[in-house]
Parts: structure tokens; sequence; C-alpha cells
């Protein structure tokens, strides 16, 4: 795979990269350069995780090696209590591998990092403090603004967040960073701040938040109406789909779609298969789309819908979610003490 198709590869559903030309030199001088995902582990994964899986499957494809770095401290600093974050990192070590396995990847040159493994070292904490003489109250609210849970009476813990995940690039010896548009802020801190220790600015790499399921927001594991639970029943994903907001001919704002088009049409695309969606002859019969853009237009036009793409997308999302599903069964004490609530 030359330059050109490995960008084309990563470029795909891709919101921001900085910059652009970096990588392509990065692609160009490194045969396996190196990328990192942090996941603060904190609610419970949800299936909007399936776009940076399918992401991190992407940097895989194209010669990366690629770290998933699981933030138990980061999980900590906001609001994770510390007595859960060994549960939370065990039940995030199953589901996360899971997701792969269900999409086809290739992981031989994917790593899990716990966070506490390094970020508890002497040299790393000496570079915290030595950061945080460096920068302003300000600049690290405002870093974490989009990330850190916000509160009247903001705890010191989301100042030092951003600190730790610009030196996680470092301490990770990668050349990329990873991360969704939320993350965005955080990213060009590290770019500003790293080489004021004198390490250097990596590539900061950024895709789009999918909407949620209810009207507004994105998809996230602290709003349990707006997203789907990986290990949630058969019946459940088909309850909340069906409940999901998705007006007929309303592309705006729709999870439902927005799910088509970052997880479903590329799963489909990279399989060589397409979505079908199952009607009566009544109604015009079965339509299959293999690109999102007519799927999309179909329903603006109101050719689709809603309630026939619901029942597909359920569908879909069980026959995903079923490898996550075996892989915790027999799990209900790790899960009740990860999320006891």
């Amino acid at each position: 795979m030359d330059t050109e198709e490995r960008m084309r590869l990563l470029k795909r559903n891709s919101q921001e990269i900085i910059t652009e030309e970096e990588l392509v030199k990065l692609l160009e001088e490194k045969d396996s350069p190196s990328v990192y995902l942090g996941v603060s582990i904190t609610g419970r994964p949800h299936v909007g995780y399936f776009v940076w899986v399918l992401k991190m499957a992407d940097f895989l494809k194209a010669g990366f090696k690629v770290k998933l770095l699981l933030a138990d401290i980061h999980g900590a600093l906001d609001n994770t209590p510390w007595d859960l974050l060994e549960y939370r990192f065990q039940y995030y070590s199953r589901v996360i591998p899971a997701m792969f396995e269900s999409i086809g990847a290739d992981i031989k040159n994917f790593e899990i990092v716990k966070g506490s493994d390094f970020q508890l070292k002497k040299e790393y904490l000496f570079d915290m403090l030595k950061m945080s003489t460096l920068t302003s109250v300000h600049d690290c609210k405002k870093a974490s603004s989009d990330v850190v849970k916000q509160s009247d009476n903001p705890k010191l813990a989301g100042l030092i967040y951003p600190l730790m995940q610009s030196l996680d690039e470092q301490y990770l010896d990668v050349d990329v960073q990873y991360g969704g548009l939320d993350q965005r802020k955080i990213l060009m801190f590290a770019r500003e701040y790293l080489p004021k220790l004198g390490y250097k600015a990596r590539i900061e790499f950024m895709t789009p938040l999918i909407p949620g399921l209810t009207v507004g927001g994105k998809m996230s594991a602290s709003d349990k109406a707006s997203k789907i639970d990986l290990i949630d029943s058969e019946d459940e994903v088909k309850k909340k789909i069906n409940d999901a907001f998705c007006p007929e001919g309303v592309v705006e704002d729709n999870g439902v779609l927005a799910f088509c088009r970052h997880v479903l049409m590329i799963i489909k695309q990279d399989k060589n298969e397409e979505f079908i969606i199952k009607r009566p002859e009544k109604w015009g019969g079965n339509l299959s789309y293999n690109n999102h853009d007519e799927l999309e237009r179909d329903f603006a036009e109101k050719k689709l819908h809603p309630m026939d793409l619901k029942q597909a997308l359920a569908e879909e999302i069980n026959k995903l979610l079923e490898p996550i599903r075996k892989k915790m069964e027999g799990k209900d004490e790790l899960i009740k003490k990860a999320y006891p609530v």
C-alpha cells in the first residue's frame, strides 16, 4: 500500500488532521509509525465506540502500531470512584477487543496499555509538575472544558487532566494521537506545551462525534437514553432504536442515520456487502444500499420510512454486539462491581 492509498484509508470518516502534511511526511519516512487513542474508563462503553474502533482498524491496515490507552487515572480525574477503577479496567479490557473481533479486524499490531502502569512513575510525575509551572489555570480549564464534566465548583482534577493527556504522547512513544472532535482543545494544548518541555509535537487526528439516539447532543456513556450499551440484549437494542429520534425526511441531528454513515456503511463497504432493508412487497419490496449517500438521499426524499430503517439497523447492531455479549457471558459479578448502580 503506497502513501496515497494509506492516506485515502486514514482520511475516510475523519474530521480533522493537524497537520495532513506532517502525516504524509510520516508515512513516507516511517514503515511502521505508531498511534494511540486514550479512553477514560468512566461510563459503560456503547456502540458509538465503533467509530473509533473502525478508525483504529484503518490505522492497523495502513501499517501503524496501534496503542489503546485505558486511562484509569483519567477516569478518576473525571469523577469515577477510585475503588471502581480496577473493575472498570477489567470490563473495558474484555469488551474492546471483542469490538475489534466483531468487525473482523486484524489486531496483531494492537496493544492495550493501562494508564497507571506508567503514569505513576517518577519521571512522568516530574514532567507533569514541570508542565504545571509552564501553563496557566485558564489554559488548563479551557483545554479540558469539552472533555471533563463541568460544575459550578470544579475540582482541581480537571486541570490536571490535559497535562497528563499531553504527556501520554511522549511516554507512549507515539507519532500520532487520535481522538474524537471533543478532544480538540486538549490535542492543541499538547501541540503547544510538549515542545516547551523539549519534546516533539505530535500529529493530532480527529474523527466526528455521532449524535445520540435522543434529540440533541452526542451519544454519551453518561446518558443512558442516548446510547446502546455493548451488552444490551436484543430486545433492548430493538426498543432503543425504535424509540430513537428519527423523524421522516429529517437528516440533521439524526443519530440513526449518523450511525449508518459512520459505522454500519463503513463495515458493509469493507466486507463488500449491501445494507438490505426488508419491506413487504405491498410497500415496494426490499431496498439495498452500498453507500450512505444513496441511503440518506432516499430517506430525505421520504422513499425510505424511519420504521423500516430502524428495524434493519437494529438487526445489524444485534449482529455486531453478539460476539461482545458472548465475551461477557458469566461475567455478571464483574459487571456489577464495575457498574454497581
